[in-house]
């Protein structure tokens, strides 16, 4: 069956820096646009980032751009989300997902797999 599964989270003072893991099983993980979206305390989805199939595209929330990157190893089926200069607001429960679609066909609420999620939280 599809897992996605997400780690790396955890506590990170702002200005610091975190990478995501996102290990993909029970499919063809090359076939897919890769997403992370999160969710803050009380706020609803909001995406990240996408990637394309191969890595070549990648695409980045305003919010985010400049600070973090997403890539991927097919070879490995994981998916990764750097995130540099933290701030207090990037806090949140990160997901990843998949989907066939590129980004601009779907929105956070209709990939077809998510992860469990793994916590990050920037505070001094």
């Amino acid at each position: 069956q599809v897992q996605l599964v997400e780690s790396g989270g955890g506590l990170v003072q702002p200005g610091g820096s975190l990478r995501l893991s996102c290990a993909a099983s029970g499919f063809t993980f090359s076939s897919y646009w890769m997403y992370w979206v999160r969710q803050a305390p009380g706020k609803g989805l909001e995406w990240v980032s996408a990637i394309n199939t191969g890595g070549g595209s990648t695409y980045y929330a305003d919010s985010v751009k400049g600070r973090f990157t997403i890539s991927r190893d097919n070879a490995k089926n994981t998916l990764y989300l750097q995130m540099n200069s933290l701030k207090p607001e990037d806090t949140a429960l990160y997901y990843c997902a998949r989907d066939s679609r590129p980004p601009w066909m779907v929105t956070t609420t209709t990939y077809d797999y998510w992860g469990q999620g793994t916590q990050v939280t920037v505070s001094s």
